[in-house]
């Protein structure tokens, strides 16, 4: 059996967070979703897998239905699948931020860098004026990046903050473009650098896996495979697992 997995996050206010944690749950038990959704204040961020009907209907429900009412009507949203089932159990867990950075200056729900589509993202790394930024964790970057990308060398995302006061100038990095698995990670950092006086920034639309979604693999400057957060560890092109590319080699 293969399964469906929707990789999902949207900033938006969500003020009543706390209160959409149990119907939330309850959705996922319904439909016999497996995986992890964090909700907070700033948004929702999750990953879930499961029938390809019942993926289909969650995801319906977060756009349109009761729950969130339309407030989620710019899900940031990729679909995938899995040969076994990627996840234990569902967790839906409350948290001070969707993606953990501790800067109260950054404010997605407020501004954020520029989106670039997939299929403009290799022109824009290719000029000599931009700085390529990978927003990961080491042990992601060591796996696969884009060609030419400044690895950050951190443990968590908590860490970009402390990078980026030591490593980046906005007098000298006049255009930054920044990425990460899913697109999350790097927007919560443009608002960051924003905050700090950093004028041209813009980060991947979709992250890494959107790219390796919709740009050819003759066409890519994407190097390795992208760790993603579930039993699956890695894809590559075309979102392939990691274990269906070995076999075929």
């Amino acid at each position: 059996m293969s399964y469906s997995v929707a990789a999902f996050y949207q900033f938006v206010r969500l003020p009543d967070f706390r209160a959409l944690r149990e119907p939330l749950r309850a959705l996922c038990t319904e439909l016999q979703l497996k995986g992890s959704v964090l909700l907070a204040q700033e948004g929702i961020n999750g990953t879930v897998a499961g029938d390809a009907d019942a993926v289909a209907m969650f995801v319906d429900e977060l756009r349109r239905g009761n729950l969130f009412g339309g407030r989620l009507d710019n899900l940031e949203l990729k679909f995938s699948s899995a040969a076994a089932m990627p996840f234990g159990r569902i967790k839906v867990r409350l948290k001070k931020e969707i993606v953990t950075l501790g800067d109260a200056a950054a404010d997605p729900t407020r501004r954020v860098g520029g989106d670039v589509a997939p299929s403009d993202w290799n022109a824009l790394i290719a000029s000599a004026d931009t700085l390529l930024l990978d927003t990961r964790n080491a042990f992601e970057v060591a796996l696969g990046t884009f060609e030419g990308a400044l690895d950050p060398n951190i443990a968590r995302f908590g860490q970009f903050r402390d990078f980026a006061a030591q490593q980046l100038d906005p007098r000298k990095h006049r255009r930054i473009a920044m990425f990460c698995t899913g697109g999350i990670r790097c927007e919560k950092a443009s608002s960051h650098l924003l905050a700090r006086g950093f004028s041209q920034v813009y980060h991947l639309k979709g992250g890494i896996l959107k790219y390796l979604e919709e740009v050819p693999q003759a066409e890519s400057r994407w190097r390795g495979e992208c760790f993603v957060f579930d039993e699956r560890v890695a894809l590559g092109h075309g979102l392939r697992e990691k274990s269906k590319e070995h076999a075929d080699e």
